[in-house]
């Protein structure tokens, strides 16, 4: 999965598919909305199921301008809830195990 940042609100879906799909095969292009508003949150997910397709991608868009905003373009990582914060200590300095 790629994640990809800092998107105009006004990107679509559809145009952000068409700025991947000359790197391989996009099986997904989500740009993420809020739920109640369904304004644009400013970045979105793609899903490439080539590796090698996924990291040329990511090479070159990363940093580029689109929409008259730079992109943050890289591999995405699971999200850290709260749950995460406390185990891992990222509030308190230090685990308590």
């Amino acid at each position: 999965m790629i994640y990809v940042g800092n998107l105009d609100y006004a990107v679509t879906s559809d145009e952000l598919r068409a700025l991947f799909e000359p790197f391989g095969v996009v099986t997904m292009a989500d740009v993420q909305v809020k739920s109640r508003s369904g304004q644009s949150r400013g970045f979105a997910l793609v899903e490439m199921p080539r590796e090698e397709e996924a990291k040329a991608a990511i090479a070159a868009l990363h940093g580029q301008a689109f929409h008259d905003r730079t992109l943050t373009v890289n591999e995405s990582r699971p999200r850290r809830t709260v749950r995460d914060m406390y185990t891992s200590g990222g509030w308190y300095g230090g685990g308590m195990g």
